[in-house]
């Protein structure tokens, strides 16, 4: 931290002996350890603090950037799912409908003239007139 050799911590320590006293010395020299102690635990949980929060810095971009890609693929899905959708459709569905649609629709090919004459009409004299009225009456 300080580039301070034993030299200088020599000509500290005698100031201080000079400045404080002999009587007094133990005890500064303690409570100045004790705040010097407080001081290291102080960096030290403040270079922690950093790294938390470059670490957590870092894990939001890597989410960020997985979250990202996560939505990507599932673009890349839903478009892969609508094609399917067409393609199945134009290749499966359309198809089926078209036949089915031709299937209930009358044959467009059929002369028109031989369904009439294939069907009965009302006024032929084959039928009866009246199947209610044709039962004979009984006597009494």
């Amino acid at each position: 931290m300080f580039d301070i050799g034993f030299t200088e911590l020599l000509i500290i320590g005698v100031v201080a002996l000079l400045v404080v006293g002999p009587e007094r010395l133990p005890k500064v020299a303690r409570t100045a350890g004790h705040l010097f102690g407080r001081f290291q635990r102080y960096v030290s949980t403040v270079k922690a603090d950093i790294g938390r929060e470059m670490d957590l810095d870092e894990l939001r971009k890597a989410g960020q950037s997985f979250k990202e890609s996560v939505e990507e693929a599932v673009r890349g899905v839903e478009s892969g799912v609508q094609e399917a959708e067409f393609t199945m459709r134009d290749e499966i569905v359309n198809p089926i409908e078209e036949a089915a649609a031709s299937v209930s629709q009358p044959d467009l090919f059929d002369d028109p003239a031989k369904k009439q004459a294939a069907t009965p009409t009302d006024d032929s004299p084959d039928e009866p007139e009246s199947r209610a009225g044709s039962k004979p009456e009984s006597k009494a």
